[in-house]
C-alpha cells in the first residue's frame, strides 16, 4: 500500500479536486491519501481566530460567513449531482456551525485548534463526496480516530500503528482511503495538531505505521525556494 500526501494548492480548486482523483484511480493499487487544508482556507482560519482572541466576534462571524460562500462556489464546480450537491452544502453548513459556536464563551488556543482543524476536515470529506460521486472504491479514516500526540507533544507512534491498522482491517476491501493531514487529539483526547512539518509529517507517521511500499509527497512547486510559496509571492528557486 502507498501513501500519497497533498498539498492545500494541489486541491486549491474543485478542478484541482478533480485531477488528484484522476490520478489517484489511476491503477487498482491501495493508497491512503492525505490532505491538507484547501490552499487559503487555513489563513483564513487564523484570521477568524484573531478576531475571536480579540473578541471581534461581529469581524469573525463576516470572515466565517466569506468562507462558507467560498465553499459554496466549490461545491457548485465540483459536484454534478444535485443530491450530491445538497450533502456537501449541509456537510460545509454544520462545520461552518462549529466555527460559529466557538464566539459562544472565551477563546482560547484549545478553541483555536479546533478552528483550524476545520480546514483538512472539509478538504478530505469534501473531496471523499466527490469520489463516491465518480464511484471510486474509497473511505474516508478520519485522523482524529487514530493519529495522536503525547504530553510532550511527540507522535505516539505505538497507539497510531494499533489503531490505524485495526481501522484498515475493519475497512478492508476499499482500492482508496482519505484522511486529513496535519490534526490529530493530544494525551487528553482533545483536538490538536502536529504543529511541524504539518501533512507532510501526517504522511510520514501513516507511512511508517502501514509499512508502507512508497510515499510519495506531491508538493505546490517544483524544487526548495527561498522562501514559503503559500506565503510570499514571487519565490525563485534555490539552485542544487
Amino acid at each position: 500500500m502507498k501513501v500519497l500526501k497533498f498539498g492545500g494548492t494541489s486541491v486549491g480548486t474543485a478542478e484541482r479536486m478533480k485531477s488528484v482523483a484522476e490520478l489517484i484511480n489511476s491503477d487498482n493499487e491501495q493508497k491512503i491519501v492525505v490532505l491538507s487544508a484547501m490552499s487559503g482556507t487555513t489563513n483564513s482560519l487564523v484570521e477568524i481566530s484573531d478576531y475571536f482572541y480579540k473578541q471581534n466576534k461581529s469581524g469573525a462571524l463576516e470572515k466565517t460567513n466569506a468562507l462558507e460562500e467560498k465553499y459554496a462556489d466549490v461545491i457548485e464546480g465540483l459536484f454534478s449531482n444535485e443530491k450530491t450537491k445538497e450533502k456537501a452544502t449541509e456537510i460545509c453548513h454544520q462545520i461552518f456551525q462549529e466555527i460559529r459556536a466557538q464566539a459562544k464563551g472565551v477563546f482560547t488556543l484549545f478553541e483555536e485548534k479546533i478552528v483550524l482543524a476545520q480546514g483538512e476536515l472539509l478538504s478530505t470529506q469534501l473531496f471523499q463526496l466527490y469520489l463516491e460521486e465518480q464511484n471510486v472504491n474509497s473511505t474516508l479514516i478520519p485522523a482524529l480516530d487514530y493519529m495522536r500526540i503525547d504530553k510532550k507533544n511527540e507522535p505516539e507512534t505505538r497507539f497510531i500503528a494499533e489503531n490505524l491498522n485495526e481501522i484498515l482491517k475493519e475497512k478492508e476491501g476499499y482500492n482508496i482511503y482519505v484522511t486529513q493531514g496535519y490534526i490529530c487529539r493530544n494525551f487528553y483526547g482533545e483536538i490538536d495538531n502536529l504543529q511541524r512539518g504539518g501533512s507532510d509529517y501526517t504522511a510520514s507517521l501513516v507511512g511508517a505505521a502501514i509499512v508502507a511500499s512508497e510515499i510519495q509527497i506531491w508538493t505546490d512547486i517544483d524544487g526548495m525556494h527561498n522562501n514559503d510559496p503559500r506565503i510570499v509571492e514571487n519565490t525563485k528557486p534555490v539552485p542544487t
